[in-house]
């Protein structure tokens, strides 16, 4: 049987591997992702009787995460930009509709805000998410790429570093929530391409509350951190 590029295929397995007690062997509908043509039928086979539902087959099949995507495809097909504050790319994906009134707002808030915003933010060699801080709560998630190192500050002097990726027996985060008022900044480990996130901001991103840390006010409060301040500022 001759699997071709993106071809999605409908099968019963049983009429392939015989009929049997296991309960891998039932009709299933696959979309299997490969760089060319695959007829190694028998390792998709395998990989539904071990129960594990991959799709990809094995001999040379890559998996979408290993297509060798480059991080100007990725600004390109995201219609990505420059971020103008903290460096990075990015592209605002959604915006709520419906906010919040200034009134009904902590203090701190300088006008009415959105329920929620999402973007997409990506970090190249070449560039760095730089120490900033917002009045809303952030969480970031990633999608895609190499594992990225968040440096978190906290009020009270302490803080600690994150790694967001998609190794969870090697300690990595999918998913890292950043706390108002928390001074944050990032940056790929190094030998990173580039990774590829999100970020969900509630009440919705500002330019307004986005507040830029400054290396000399951040090395006096947190010396401890003195060499990842200074890598994730300019001045």
């Amino acid at each position: 049987m001759d699997i071709r590029r993106g071809a999605l295929l409908e099968s019963n397995f049983e009429s392939y591997v015989g009929r049997g007690p296991t309960p891998a062997l039932r009709p299933a509908r696959v979309f299997i992702s490969v760089r060319g043509e695959c007829t190694q039928w028998r390792w998709c086979v395998k990989v539904f009787l071990d129960g594990t539902y991959k799709t990809a087959c094995g001999g040379g099949l890559a998996r979408v995460n290993e297509r060798g995507m480059t991080a100007e495809e990725i600004i390109t097909l995201l219609k990505l930009r420059p971020h103008p504050k903290e460096g990075g790319f990015f592209a605002e994906t959604y915006r709520a509709g419906e906010g919040v009134p200034r009134g009904a707002l902590p203090q701190r808030y300088t006008g009415p805000r959105a329920f929620g915003t999402c973007i997409y933010y990506l970090l190249t060699p070449a560039t760095f998410s730089a120490m900033h801080r917002l009045q809303s709560d952030e969480i970031f998630h990633f999608y895609l790429g190499d594992p990225v190192e968040m440096l978190q500050l906290l009020p009270s002097g302490t803080g600690e570093t994150v790694v967001l990726g998609s190794d969870l027996a090697a300690v990595m985060q999918p998913q890292v929530i950043v706390a108002r008022g928390v001074w944050q900044g990032s940056r790929l480990v190094a030998g990173g391409r580039f990774a590829l996130l999100g970020c969900t901001v509630a009440p919705g991103f500002d330019f307004a509350d986005y507040e830029h840390g400054r290396r000399e006010d951040l090395t006096r409060s947190h010396p401890q951190f003195c060499e990842k301040i200074v890598a994730l500022t300019v001045e």
